[in-house]
């Protein structure tokens, strides 16, 4: 049964990642239609054709592989001379550097002269391109929604989860030394009688609902004798206990660790009683959303401008016995593979299964968005640099009376599209490889 769960994972984020993908060309379609360029074709997939049907001038199809998509438009590289034929080309990124290969290139339609891509204004050209990001975007931001105000995000309780023997220092624990030692002080919780399964109701006479408030009323009372109220098995339990100081990591809103400058977690010298909390799902608010998707962007952004790094480190281990970075890059069968470990997971709710996959789903796109939004050909990002030079360059000929430089050709860069494929291509192989022989694992 676990296997056919894993399998069935996998296929859940296979079909995601391909809707992610046929979405995202969609962004790059709807608009191009609008602004009245002929789409010859709008594929989901590379290689060979499945299954193809024409709808007026635009073929839609499925093809082989479903790790990518493209749209091709009719007139996205400007003719070579004056007089030449615009080529046909696609969103496509390796699509683009085949057509080129191929020599690919013919002859527009009767009629097509006006609905090349390169005729557009150059902001017509910038929202084409940026379509398929920000649909990415938009899918990101709306499994987000889903995640926080539908499922709902894990909030602490006052349900007692765990109860700590003794009292280990913070710093001691970060070292993995979380054993007791003899020196080591009885746990004031412990010492106090509290159990697993204790809800906190009150502390020192006042009523406690939430985990801030128990912890709040705690933290500034080391070494004074506390009267705590539990509810246990229907019935109300009264005992004192007394906080130790001890070092504590600090926290911040979000209840994530607080690092210095060096990176390392910043500790604070508060009350503690050594227990855990239980944890429900709590529906987040709406307005909670926009800030999580920002949050999400910044450290999809960092990963993002550190990649050779990032990539080097996940190259060290996959051939050396150096850890894997469970927040660092990983590839579509890394996904598939964490998906198919959630859904075969034996102590993992159904509900909460569907709430990692809709999270999972969402951190594609919003890289996805990130991703495409790089200035380097032939990503979206490096389209939309080669139009904003073009809107640039005629605006300052405009300026100073000179002659129209034309539009701009993306095509006398082909030597470095090719280059940054070809890295492309080298990187996915390596993340793949590394996904396989030391994935990222969660449990």
């Amino acid at each position: 049964m676990g296997v056919v769960l894993f399998l069935v994972g996998v296929l859940l984020a296979a079909v995601a990642i391909a809707v992610s993908i046929a979405l995202h060309e969609i962004g790059h379609l709807v608009p191009a239609k609008l602004f009245g360029v002929r789409v010859t074709q709008y594929m989901v997939g590379f290689g060979r054709t499945l299954f193809s049907r024409r709808r007026g001038e635009t073929e839609y199809g499925l093809k082989a592989v479903p790790l990518g998509g493209y749209i091709s438009m009719v007139g996205m590289y400007p003719p070579a001379r004056a007089g030449a034929t615009a080529r046909v080309s696609s969103t496509g990124v390796f699509q683009q550097l085949a057509a080129e290969a191929r020599g690919a290139a013919g002859g527009l339609a009767p009629g097509d002269e006006e609905r090349a891509f390169y005729r557009l204004p150059v902001g017509k050209r910038i929202v084409i391109m940026l379509g398929g990001p920000v649909m990415n975007l938009l899918l990101g931001a709306l499994c987000l929604a889903v995640l926080l105000s539908g499922f709902g995000t894990a909030a602490p309780t006052t349900t007692v989860a765990w109860v700590s023997e003794c009292v280990v220092a913070a710093e001691r624990q970060a070292a993995g030394q979380a054993e007791c030692r003899p020196e080591d002080p009885q746990a004031p919780a412990n010492a106090a009688g509290l159990r697993p399964g204790d809800v906190v109701t009150a502390v020192d006479g006042a009523p406690v609902a939430s985990w801030d408030e128990l912890t709040g009323r705690i933290r500034d009372r080391a070494g004074e004798r506390i009267p705590v109220l539990v509810e246990r098995d229907g019935r109300t339990v009264t005992t004192e206990l007394t906080p130790i100081l001890s070092s504590r990591p600090v926290l911040d809103d979000s209840g994530a660790a607080v690092t210095g400058e060096d990176g390392a977690p910043r500790y604070e010298r508060v009350g503690f009683i050594g227990i855990s909390p239980t944890t429900e799902p709590v529906r987040q608010p709406l307005t909670a959303v926009p800030p999580a998707v920002l949050d999400g962007l910044q450290q999809i952004a960092g990963v993002v401008l550190h990649l050779p790094q990032r990539i080097y480190e996940v190259a060290e281990a996959a051939f050396s016995d150096a850890p894997r970075d469970p927040d660092g890059p990983i590839s579509v069968v890394g996904i598939g593979r964490i998906s198919g470990e959630i859904a075969a997971h034996e102590e993992i709710a159904l509900r909460d299964k569907a709430a990692t996959l809709v999270g999972l789903v969402g951190s594609v796109n919003m890289a996805l968005f990130v991703f495409n939004l790089l200035p380097l050909l032939p990503l979206d990002g490096g389209h939309v640099a080669g139009a904003l030079w073009e809107g640039l360059r005629r605006g300052g000929a405009r300026l100073l009376g000179r002659r129209d430089p034309g539009p701009f050709d993306p095509a006398r860069l082909l030597p470095v599209t090719y280059a940054v494929a070809v890295l492309m291509i080298g990187m996915s192989v390596l993340l793949v490889y590394a996904d396989i022989v030391d994935p990222v694992r969660l449990f």
